[in-house]
């Protein structure tokens, strides 16, 4: 349980890290969702339920933070949880060769996806589609990836391992019935 615990807040301060210092930071530098690798990171290690938990509440924060149409994020992370679950349980490649490739593909046709969608429902809200600046971000995304994968591996490795240990039992010297 703190396993997930810990994972909801990290998700917690990567919305606010994202919501504050990235908007801070220039256009043409980009802003790497890295909440998305967050969720990503979540399909690949977490069971189902646990994964599909941290994915609603993942969602549930962005939507609240940056939603325009509510439901929205929350609706994109469980559906891109499950397709990234499916996808990593399915695949006979190792996990590691394939992971960050597989950011940045579901991230293009999530991009994409989400465009079209708003186009035929929200026709005169959204400005004109740009291939630059989603491979921009998509590329940026790949980049900001590869040192959070690392990150959000070690983290979770040493919550299963402290998790996994058993509790040290202090001995004292002398005599304990004195």
């Amino acid at each position: 349980m703190s396993v997930i615990v810990s994972f909801v807040l990290l998700g917690l301060g990567l919305l606010v890290i994202q919501s504050t210092l990235f908007s801070l930071f220039p256009q043409w530098l980009g802003r790497p969702d890295l909440a998305f690798v967050l969720l990503v990171f979540v399909a690949y290690r977490f069971p189902w339920y646990s994964g599909m938990f941290l994915a609603f509440s993942l969602g549930w924060m962005m939507d609240v933070v940056s939603g325009m149409f509510l439901g929205t994020y929350l609706f994109m992370a469980v559906l891109v949880f499950c397709i990234v679950k499916f996808f990593s349980q399915n695949s006979p490649v190792k996990e590691t060769a394939y992971q960050v490739p597989l950011v940045g593909l579901s991230y293009f046709v999530l991009q994409c996806t989400f465009y079209v969608f708003f186009l035929l429902t929200q026709p005169g809200v959204l400005p004109p589609w740009s291939w630059g600046r989603v491979v921009q971000e998509t590329f940026i995304l790949l980049v900001a990836a590869i040192p959070c994968f690392v990150f959000f591996n070690w983290m979770y490795e040493k919550l299963i391992a402290q998790r996994l240990s058993p509790k040290r039992i202090k001995r004292r010297a002398g005599n304990r019935f004195r």
